[in-house]
């Protein structure tokens, strides 16, 4: 039985190549496991960038044909993707090696340390990394397991999602998409918002009320009116809204280009960075850090050189005077924030976006539609491909083009490519010096490098 991470040594990973696999297995590395794992990504006589960074951590990689599955190990994890058909998951229960999720063993890696859980439906990714840079500042030597990559831990030649540091405090992100953010009980639980995504908000509300019990201490922003309703002591939250009580405030804000500016209690901050969400998320993680003793100047200055995180309005470049910005974003609400974002950058922003799933896609279209029609101004434009399937079971019964369809009868300048490969040639036309190209998505592990081609091609 596993009960803590002090019941295993020998840990082995099916999906290791996962950014959320990938970052437990780097962590788990650091602390002294024996950590090694598998992936369908890996191929014969293929060595993939990611395995070279997992085994330059110390963890072995293994094709997933059972061959790393064995007797010596203590502990298996798999995702929530890994079904009991997997060969190498009947391999395990043939050994009689305990199969735990990954949401389990995190929270098992939660209680061994002074836990601060980041949740809410946006902005998990980019709070974490912005409080690891604050704690980093003041020395508090934090250990970080992220959503996605932080820029300044890439530049290291790594992943980017993981860190051990040899303080008490650990960040993480409490996702709700899966439903695993009950199983945690940290030290403080941070809520950002609450947004319709990948459940109804009545289940959502229902999720985020059991994550509030399990934390000993509890912040929430108040500008969110759902999460609003589930604060503790409004003292302690943050808010971008004067009326709104909290000892947290943020204003003056403004954007120039590709950096805002805001005033929390007098102090002024800067990062390099868009949009008002990304103000919320700062003072996010400053409320939380203040509340564990640093001072707003301390975390003002960790700001200054906030270097980001890996496909959050990442700038691949600019070309002919317009920007090319890839982002993550993929609901509703993230979308509609990245393209303001933007818009503060140029007169025209010209936004692809390739949903993914058809299932969310169907759940999310109204949404996705009322959004996009009231974000975009009458210079802006809308592109979409063709949602991303995954595989598996799925009924195919929405394409994106009606979203596009609804979109265009709000009077909006939507335009629909069902290949995305040839989507750069479609809107060539539509380019102009002044104006930025944002590529939004998720889900797809191809986005990455489908952007950067693209933009090498402009």
């Amino acid at each position: 039985m596993i009960n803590s991470i002090n019941d295993f040594k020998s840990v082995f990973f099916i999906g290791v190549a996962g950014t959320g696999m990938s970052a437990i297995a780097q962590y788990l590395s650091g602390i002294g496991k024996t950590v090694s794992g598998s992936d369908r990504y890996f191929n014969e006589g293929e060595v993939t960038d990611i395995q070279t960074k997992l085994s330059a951590c110390g963890i072995s990689c293994f094709l997933q044909n059972g061959e790393g599955v064995n007797d010596q190990i203590d502990l298996i994890v798999v995702s929530t993707a890994i079904e009991d058909t997997v060969f190498e998951v009947q391999k395990a229960k043939s050994l009689n090696i305990p199969i735990i999720k990954r949401s389990e063993l995190l929270a098992l890696i939660a209680k061994s340390k002074k836990t601060i859980a980041v949740a809410g439906t946006s902005g998990k990714s980019t709070t974490s990394a912005m409080l690891f840079d604050i704690l980093q500042k003041a020395n508090f030597e934090p250990s970080i397991i992220s959503g996605a990559g932080l820029v300044s831990i890439i530049k290291e030649n790594k992943i980017g999602n993981a860190h051990v540091g040899a303080g008490e405090w650990l960040i993480i992100e409490a996702d709700e998409s899966d439903g695993s953010i009950v199983q945690y009980s940290p030290f403080i639980g941070l809520l950002l918002n609450i947004d319709k995504d990948h459940q109804e908000i009545d289940e959502l509300i229902s999720i985020f009320n059991i994550f509030k019990s399990n934390s000993t201490h509890f912040i929430v922003n108040q500008n969110n009116l759902l999460a609003k309703e589930l604060s503790v002591d409004s003292l302690n939250d943050f808010s971008t809204i004067l009326e709104n009580n909290t000892r947290y405030f943020a204003s003056d804000f403004f954007q120039s280009g590709l950096t805002i500016q805001f005033t929390i209690d007098t102090v002024p901050f800067k990062l390099n960075t868009v949009g008002r969400h990304n103000m919320e998320n700062a003072l996010a993680a400053v409320a939380v850090a203040n509340q564990i003793g640093i001072s707003l100047e301390i975390c003002a200055d960790a700001l200054l050189q906030y270097e980001g995180i890996y496909r959050r309005h990442q700038i691949l470049g600019q070309k002919n005077g317009m920007y090319v910005i890839d982002d993550y974003a993929h609901n509703p609400v993230k979308c509609a924030s990245s393209i303001e974002a933007c818009q503060a950058i140029a007169p025209k922003v010209i936004a692809w976006f390739q949903p993914h799933g058809y299932g969310p896609t169907r759940f999310l279209k109204n949404d996705f539609i009322a959004e996009f029609s009231k974000i975009l101004r009458q210079e802006d434009e809308l592109w979409m491909s063709e949602i991303f399937y995954a595989g598996g079971t799925a009924t195919k019964d929405i394409s994106a083009n009606d979203l596009i369809q609804e979109i265009k009868q709000a009077g909006k300048n939507a335009y629909f490519v069902e290949n995305r490969n040839d989507v750069l040639n479609a809107m060539r036309a539509h380019f102009t010096e002044d104006c930025v190209l944002l590529l939004m998505g998720a889900r797809d592990p191809s986005l990455e490098s489908f952007a950067m081609d693209l933009y090498n091609k402009i």
